[in-house]
């Protein structure tokens, strides 16, 4: 089965991509989902003042720059993973770096 996760947290303190490939917790955890097989894709998303929100209301687009709604959280990526069941995305999740620090949302995807 295929899940995705959000990884979320405050952008204020988001590690830039050479702080990234250097530490040793994101090293490990792209370490094991290798060794799972697990990753089917993901990517890094640019912070929140980059994004432009898409509404339609009565017929009518909306068009904002920013997010929807106004959070310290943010989705700063996401995993693409397969599993085997929700168990072992669960254990994935828990080894990304920002489990620790911030939060990762596991989502099944709707097959």
């Amino acid at each position: 089965m295929r899940y995705v996760l959000l990884i979320c947290d405050d952008e204020t303190s988001v590690p830039s991509p050479a702080e990234v490939a250097a530490d040793p917790a994101y090293q490990a955890y792209g370490a094991e989902v290798d060794r799972r097989g697990a990753i089917l894709g993901g990517a890094r998303l640019r912070p929140v003042a980059d994004a432009t929100t898409v509404r339609v209301r009565d017929g009518e687009t909306l068009v904002s720059d920013g997010p929807f709604a106004e959070t310290k959280d943010f989705i700063g990526g996401i995993d693409i993973i397969e599993c085997v069941d929700l168990d072992e995305a669960l254990a994935i999740a828990a080894r990304h770096p920002y489990a620790s620090r911030g939060c990762v949302e596991v989502r099944p995807v709707w097959e």
